[in-house]
């Protein structure tokens, strides 16, 4: 049980992790690697305060690195599910499962369209983990959408527990289905099937956390920093422009204090 769970290991969830470390607070930030984000890809960051001509990605590392000295943990995976229960909050990646008091959303710019009929049959057998959701589709038939590096390992594991899979890596598709699923359509070929797993590298907020107010692509938080669900926090460029490094540490930072004085008011 961790006192705070941070999902992205950008300026944002770094900051957020440095600060909880200093309250004395355990901390766990799960995320993709950092190499596939904007902030590593760039050449040389001339506007962060007293590093000027930094690369993006030595400032990536020395900010992890702080975090890490100061004691945060930090995981590569991709989170899959995001489940409330009670005061606690599961968050899981690939098999494995994180349980915290609170949670801090610092994901980044994260593509929050979907497919046709995606977002109507979630959870009526659309699905974003096939290690969480694959018993429930032994001796069926689903389709596995591949977008992400590790999809073509959790469709073969689909295959290895007794699941007739069919892969796709196209985007032109569209979710078939009233109650539950029933095809889907790839590139105008209808595919019958029992269940779809859409394995994208990232998955938005909003479908991450169902109920999870946003605005325009955007997580609607107050000054605080807390959106809309109880112990939840987001920081940085999921919640909208400018798309800054020191606006989303700044972030970090106010989500983490807000998530401490949530965490005083829930002893």
């Amino acid at each position: 049980m961790y006192d705070i769970i941070v999902i992205g290991n950008g300026p944002a969830g770094l900051s957020a992790a440095i600060t909880a470390r200093m309250r004395e607070k355990s901390v766990v930030v799960v995320s993709n690697s950092s190499a596939g984000s904007g902030l590593y890809k760039a050449a040389e960051v001339g506007n962060y305060p007293g590093l000027p001509g930094i690369s993006g990605a030595a400032l990536s590392g020395k900010m992890a690195d702080h975090a890490a000295a100061m004691g945060a943990e930090l995981i590569t995976g991709r989170v899959t599910t995001v489940l409330p229960v009670g005061k606690d909050i599961n968050v899981g990646y690939g098999s494995e499962i994180l349980t915290g008091k609170s949670l801090i959303l610092a994901t980044g710019i994260v593509q929050a369209a979907v497919f046709p009929g995606e977002k109507e049959l979630l959870g009526s057998g659309v699905s974003y983990c096939a290690t969480c959701d694959g018993m429930l589709y032994r001796g069926k038939k689903v389709v596995v959408v591949c977008l992400s590096p590790d999809a073509e390992e959790e469709a073969d594991f689909l295959s290895s527990i007794g699941c007739d899979v069919t892969k796709l890596k196209t985007k032109n598709i569209k979710v078939n289905g009233t109650d539950r699923v029933a095809s889907v359509t790839a590139d105008g070929e209808d595919i019958p099937c029992d269940g779809v797993f859409i394995l994208r590298q990232t998955i938005a907020p909003a479908s991450l956390i169902p109920g999870l107010e946003t605005e325009k692509n955007h997580i609607r938080v107050d000054r605080s920093m807390k959106t809309n669900i109880p112990g939840v926090f987001a920081a940085g460029d999921c919640t909208g422009t400018p798309y800054q490094i020191a606006k989303a540490a700044g972030e970090g930072q106010v989500a983490v204090l807000s998530a401490v004085e949530y965490l005083a008011r829930s002893e």
